[in-house]
This record gives C-alpha cells, sequence and structure tokens, in this order.
C-alpha cells in the first residue's frame, strides 16, 4: 500500500477536502452566530383576542432567542402553545431579520366537567370564562362525541325554540340534556336522535301537560314517552 503512489495521493486529496469542508461548516456556523444577523422584530399575524399580551411579550423575550439563523422555531412555537385560550401555532422566520408568529386561539363552546372548557373540535383545555355556557359532563376522552350529540340534539331542538344548557354521558354511556326552560330529558343509550325527534315531534300536543311543571322526561320507550312533576308522574 504504501509503495502505492496513486492511492496515497488519493487519500491525502480526500483527507484535505474533508478538512476543508470542515473548515468551511466551522466558518459557516461562526458567521451565523454573529450579530450582524440580529432578530429586529416578533410579528403576529393577527391580535389574539384571548390572551393577555404581557404573557406574549414574556414568551417572546424569553423563548425567542439568538439570531435570524439560529433562533429555534421549535422551543419557541412550545413556549407560545403553553400559554391560555393557545389551540395551536405556527412560527416561521420573515425576512429581513424577524419572526412571524400565526396563533389559532381556542373558540370556547361549553365548560367540561365543572373543571374545564370544551372548544367547538371538542378538545378540552385549561382556562378562565365567566361566559355563560352549556354544561358538557362525560366521561374521559368523551369530549368529541359529546361535542357532536350536543350540536345535532340542538338542531332537532330548533322547532320548539329550546336550546340545551346541559348534557351529559353517564358511566354507563347513557345520554341526559337539560333545556333551557329546565326540563330535563333522558334519552338513554341508543337512538338519541330519534327520541328526542318524536318528542319535538308531539310537543306542541302536549302543552297542556307541560304547563303542569313537567320537570322530567323519560324517552326511554318504544312508542312513547313518561312525563315527571317535581312530585311524581303526570
Amino acid at each position: 500500500m504504501w509503495d502505492n503512489h496513486r492511492l496515497l495521493r488519493s487519500i491525502a486529496n480526500l483527507l484535505f477536502i474533508i478538512s476543508m469542508v470542515l473548515v468551511l461548516v466551522s466558518v459557516v456556523r461562526y458567521v451565523l452566530r454573529l450579530p450582524v444577523f440580529p432578530l429586529n422584530s416578533v410579528e403576529l399575524v393577527a391580535a389574539p383576542q384571548r390572551v393577555p399580551e404581557a404573557l406574549l411579550e414574556k414568551v417572546a423575550h424569553e423563548q425567542v432567542r439568538g439570531n435570524f439563523f439560529t433562533v429555534d422555531l421549535d422551543l419557541a412555537r412550545k413556549g407560545f402553545e403553553a400559554l391560555p385560550w393557545v389551540r395551536s401555532v405556527s412560527v416561521r422566520r420573515k425576512f429581513p431579520w424577524g419572526v412571524q408568529v400565526d396563533i389559532e386561539e381556542h373558540v370556547v363552546l361549553a365548560r367540561w366537567n365543572k373543571s374545564a372548557l370544551v372548544n367547538t373540535y371538542g378538545e378540552v383545555f385549561i382556562a378562565q370564562s365567566d361566559e355563560v355556557l352549556p354544561e358538557f359532563l362525560g366521561q374521559p376522552e368523551t369530549s368529541p362525541q359529546v361535542t357532536q350529540l350536543y350540536a345535532e340534539l340542538n338542531q332537532t331542538l330548533l322547532p320548539l325554540h329550546q336550546k340545551i344548557v346541559q348534557i351529559s354521558l353517564s358511566p354507563r354511556f347513557a345520554w341526559q340534556v337539560k333545556l333551557s326552560d329546565g326540563m330535563v330529558l333522558e334519552l338513554g343509550r341508543a337512538e338519541m336522535q330519534e327520541r328526542l325527534a318524536r318528542f319535538v315531534k308531539v310537543y306542541p300536543y302536549s302543552l297542556a301537560v307541560s304547563a303542569q311543571g313537567v320537570r322530567r322526561v323519560d324517552l326511554r320507550y318504544r312508542n312513547g314517552f313518561s312525563a315527571y312533576q317535581s312530585g311524581g308522574a303526570v
């Protein structure tokens, strides 16, 4: 091998090229870290409605570090996503020398199990709200299912000019809804929409019963329902 001058020359050339590449990489990394590429701005695509400005500024100062080339976009994104009311965040570089942040906020739909909120996608999140909201009560991981049925049943109730103020899914997966007039409807575990539609259809003909102070209606019958006052069945 040591007598093979061509091979030795090839190895020497290869080592030289590797050395030059390493030097070039080091130079590029050094240049990119120079203060001549500072970040001059953190720009929001749209001003959030619920996220406090002070918290946004805090994350921008603490998580958006480095210069235009070295800033850790993933770290910045996680910092903004940890703020209350933030559903998702997109962070990208914006020439020249800036970072652009696009924040999607949660659109609150209801309260979840009296301790959290649920958005229009059926996702549970933690935040504070003083709004009057429907109550969702359900088992862990069932918020999308509850959200979907809530929307479907509210559509069914439109002819009655009623809305659901509480919908619950029991540990045995039985459904119950409470209407804006205080009436509670027991829907059971199957055919919930069909049962409610049947009730909506006959409701105009049962106003006399409704006027007697009916507080609960059991719709879990095949061909009818039972109405109950506070003191017992009607």
